[in-house]
């Protein structure tokens, strides 16, 4: 007999690296190792994307979902991936038009180009002609 509220899990279950059930809950050490993240990572993603709620017992320890490991999949495609801001991310969350998760694994995307106003790029390009005469003096050094 099942305790009351946990349902029972179907023998087929997939279990993961961690020798886990794939529906299980995960510590937050066993989700940054997953995600290859540190832990004050995840932390601060809490507060930032208000989707990410994992379940906190006795003393704030986490507990992450199924849901949730996705989630943070999600925002690691976006952050780390594809180059978005946090805010952007937050937007893109929001969207129907979200990404799977796996699509940055699949081959190397080109990043969001940034814009920039005429007096920057004027200012960046000088720069760069005084990097480029700089290198041309070392060099003869």
């Amino acid at each position: 007999m099942e305790p009351e509220g946990r349902p029972s899990a179907p023998a087929a279950d997939v279990v993961s690296s961690t020798g886990k059930a794939a529906d299980a809950f995960r510590t937050i050490a066993e989700v940054a190792a997953e995600l290859g993240l540190p832990q004050h990572v995840l932390r601060f993603w809490e507060t930032r994307f208000p989707e990410l709620k994992p379940v906190k017992r006795a003393g704030g320890r986490r507990y992450y979902r199924a849901r949730d490991i996705e989630l943070l999949r999600r925002i690691k495609t976006l952050l780390h991936g594809q180059g978005f801001t946090i805010k952007g991310a937050r937007k893109a969350l929001r969207g129907a038009d979200l990404p799977p998760a796996d699509v940055a694994e699949e081959g190397p995307e080109e990043a969001p180009k940034a814009r920039i106003d005429r007096a920057t790029r004027r200012a960046l390009e000088d720069l760069l002609a005084d990097l480029e005469v700089a290198r041309g003096v070392l060099a003869k050094a």
